[in-house]
């Protein structure tokens, strides 16, 4: 119980703390910051997934969930 309670704690004084920092330029600034390079490693695991995903289906990354999965020998398609 005391764990949640300070779980708790650290959680409102972090939101707190994020409120005061983002209401100055400079911290605005920060989190701006941080936000674009947020956008850019989420486009980078995007990117990774789909090429991957494409090579593991056989096809081009900008082909990618168009059409039917190819068949395998043996009569069964690939589950996704």
């Amino acid at each position: 119980m005391k764990n949640l309670v300070l779980l708790s704690v650290g959680v409102v004084l972090g939101l707190v703390g994020a409120h005061l920092l983002n209401s100055t330029p400079r911290g605005r600034r920060f989190f701006g910051e941080l936000d674009g390079g947020l956008d850019h490693f989420r486009a980078a695991v995007v990117d990774g997934y789909r090429s991957r995903d494409a090579e593991l289906r056989g096809s081009e990354p900008g082909d990618a969930g168009t059409g039917d999965p190819e068949p395998r020998p043996g009569g069964t398609t690939s589950a996704s």
